[in-house]
């Protein structure tokens, strides 16, 4: 939708938090108003970004080749997620980070987070992954180095490099 590209254009200018329905509707060629045709509000816009960022994510978790080995199950998670979160700062922080006061995702849209947190968790158990605390450990772990690549070096490789060696200890 040509709304939603543009409120993801100008989220990666100015920031996620940043964005303004009267910039997304210049962007897209209509005057401010018309935009609550098709979104009842900010949030609204925030939403539907939030739903189509997770079921990008969902995507890349289905075309995964995924190993049965656990240690390698480890080591292929931590890439795809941080590797997923350095691609686009702005949708990284949309879904992952409360960088919106006031944004909570409806129900429909948070159902399709809670989708990837239950493949992976699924995924994991398989592989002989089933302490609860271990895979909390494990998103806690992985999402820090998510959040340690996209603050300290967006663009960069710095933190993703260091996936395996997290996987390994």
């Amino acid at each position: 939708m040509e709304i939603l590209d543009a409120a993801w254009e100008l989220a990666r200018i100015h920031g996620v938090a940043a964005l303004s329905l009267g910039d997304v509707a210049r962007r897209v060629g209509i005057i401010p108003p018309s935009l609550y045709w098709y979104f009842s509000n900010k949030n609204a816009i925030y939403d539907a970004m939030f739903a189509g960022a997770n079921r990008q994510l969902l995507q890349r978790i289905a075309e995964q080749v995924w190993p049965d080995d656990l240690r390698e199950l480890l080591r292929v998670s931590a890439r795809l997620f941080v590797q997923f979160s350095a691609e686009d700062v702005a949708r990284y922080q949309l879904m992952f980070q409360r960088s919106i006061p006031d944004f909570e995702p409806s129900q429909e849209s948070y159902a399709l987070a809670l989708q990837v947190l239950e493949l992976m968790r699924a995924r994991f158990a398989q592989a002989g992954l089933t302490d609860p605390a271990d895979f909390d450990l494990w998103t806690a772990l992985v999402g820090g180095l998510a959040a340690q690549q996209t603050s300290n070096e967006p663009g960069g490789d710095r933190w993703l490099r260091l996936t395996d060696a997290a996987a390994d200890m």
